[in-house]
């Protein structure tokens, strides 16, 4: 069944390419028709038949629960390192990065420091004991010697929560770039994204979703390189030059180089701090990846390689950002009549692969966007399946003792809703930058996920009550917040004013979160509490050593 509906997908992706004309003229008219580009829709429907094959490939090889969550484990350090940085460097990396440089200049990297500072942390607090306590998700480490059905539910909230604001900006992305190549209605081209996304994570598992986030990270890396080095050509590799071009040509002129532009007051840049720093290490579908690893040495060894090419890959954007001021900006082909970007801000690297390069590099480019893309929303989709196959459906409702092939059967419908769900809310949020809709989900994972995972591992008095409680609060008031401040209050519902001013909760959601999981852990006597506060030395050893109490290596 796999292969015939694998054949049907593939036949329904080429068929795209021969009705692309016919619906651009249903949808969109004839002046988008005008914009279509064949080597980037030829190039791109080579990506999607490459990535079919290795979803079939893979499906061969996903026999077991094991295979499907965690690729059975037979990833090694370096290509997990670099599948992890092929996932973070997501649309919002590559397209909305450099959109907020494009658009805010220097405090574009505000973001780009952000994402990449909790990974240090990770790879000293983190990796090594989530490797030898847990076994699909993050949830069995933080359930670990905890009540795990209480606990289950609350991370598997937690993961939804990060998982669908996370879609958001990579359908967003996808939808636009799809706008942009085929001249197809913004809302068809969602669903086309939404369609292909289910099939790969519905049929390869983590295997599959591990190739292509490989794959599309060596040649993201490979394509954003040449774009900075022919900005740089441009300039004579002078990156004063660079930044004097770009001051002169910019509306806000010399401000772009000054702070303060895009995040205005002190509340706001370190609630966003504290959210892109601490929320790299409560995302479920970067956490999840260190289980496809075969022991701890190779979860701390996948870490410092993802580190090196995200560095690497944030010092790019911010150069094609500033060599999208001065060759994008200035140039009406990429203007629509109104003088505004065509496809807006978010396409500006899209643009500027054509300016670059040509057709024959925009539709490389164009193709190395929807990998981008795809590879991270097959990890969100497989990561927020795995909350409900997983953790809800295996531990909470069967109490563990599901069958597994029933349990990857749950885990594939949930797929499909989730591809319905990321369908629907990529349709809403259109008009959003997608590196602001990460924040917010980075906000809700360093709210909940975080606290409670972290304090599980090091914090001895941490009790069932403490962290259902605490990160429950936590999760609730980073939702509220984020409802009343000005991105959904005011730009999505509408009202005038935001209740909540500022744009980022984490800085209060994150305080509500500790505090209340150090009150309800402390003040719990009960005779529960004291077993879990005895079981910590056995996890402590668990964690270390990968080897229970009774000698039983970690899975």
């Amino acid at each position: 069944m796999n292969t015939v509906l694998l054949k049907l997908t593939l036949l329904a992706a080429g068929s795209l390419l021969t009705g692309a004309t016919a619906m651009a003229d249903a949808l969109t008219g004839p002046v988008t028709k005008q914009a279509l580009n064949v080597p980037a829709i030829i190039m791109f429907l080579i990506f999607v038949g490459i990535t079919l094959y290795i979803t079939w490939w893979a499906s061969k090889k996903s026999q077991s629960a094991s295979d499907y969550y965690a690729a059975g484990g037979n990833i090694t350090g370096f290509q997990n390192g670099l599948a992890i940085s092929g996932d973070f460097m997501s649309a919002a990396s590559f397209l909305g990065i450099s959109a907020l440089v494009f658009t805010s200049g220097y405090d574009g990297l505000i973001y780009s420091m952000g994402f990449l500072v909790g990974w240090p942390m990770i790879m000293f607090l983190i990796a090594e004991r989530l490797r030898n306590l847990g076994r699909y998700t993050f949830a069995d480490v933080a359930s670990f010697r905890l009540s795990k059905r209480p606990v289950r539910i609350l991370s598997a909230f937690g993961s939804l929560a990060v998982v669908a604001l996370y879609l958001i900006a990579q359908m967003v992305g996808a939808g636009k770039l799809i706008q942009l190549l085929f001249g197809l209605n913004y809302h068809i081209a969602v669903v086309v994204v939404g369609v292909l996304m289910v099939c790969y994570v519905l049929f390869g598992g983590m295997l599959a979703t591990t190739w292509v986030q490989m794959i599309k990270a060596a040649i993201l890396l490979f394509g954003a390189s040449f774009m900075a080095l022919m900005v740089l050509m441009h300039v004579d590799f002078s990156i004063e030059g660079l930044f004097n071009e770009a001051v002169a040509v910019h509306a806000n002129g010399a401000s772009i180089m000054s702070p303060g532009g895009l995040v205005k007051d002190p509340i706001s840049a370190i609630s966003l701090g504290l959210a892109l720093m601490f929320g790299t290490a409560g995302l479920p579908h970067i956490l999840m990846r260190f289980f496809t690893v075969g022991n701890a040495k190779e979860a701390r060894k996948s870490v410092f390689v993802a580190t090196g090419f995200i560095g690497y890959f944030y010092i790019l954007t911010f150069i094609i950002g500033f060599g999208a001021i001065i060759l994008v900006s200035t140039n009406p082909a990429f203007q629509d009549s109104t003088g505004a970007i065509i496809g807006g801000t978010n396409m500006v690297a899209v643009h500027l692969a054509n300016a670059v390069g040509g057709s024959i590099f925009l539709g490389f480019i164009s193709a190395v966007a929807f990998a981008t893309i795809l590879a991270v929303v097959a990890g969100l989709a497989l990561a927020g399946a795995s909350a409900i196959s997983h953790d809800l459906y295996a531990g909470v409702i069967m109490n563990d003792n599901a069958d597994e092939k029933k349990e990857v059967r749950i885990s594939k419908i949930s797929v499909l809703v989730l591809g319905i769900v990321a369908i629907v809310l990529g349709i809403a949020f259109e008009s959003q930058n997608v590196a602001f809709m990460v924040g917010l989900a980075f906000s809700i994972a360093a709210s909940c996920n975080f606290p409670v995972l972290l304090l599980s591992m090091y914090w001895r008095r941490l009790t069932t009550r403490g962290a259902v409680i605490g990160g429950g609060l936590g999760l609730l008031t980073a939702i509220v917040l984020m409802i009343l401040g000005p991105t959904i209050w005011v730009q999505v519902l509408g009202h005038d004013t935001p209740i909540y001013p500022y744009d980022y909760p984490a800085l209060f959601s994150m305080a509500v979160a500790f505090i209340g999981i150090w009150l309800f852990s402390v003040t719990d006597k009960s005779a529960s509490a004291e077993r879990e506060r005895d079981l910590f030395d056995a996890q402590f050893v668990r964690s270390q050593t990968g080897i229970g109490a009774s000698g039983s290596v970690a899975h």
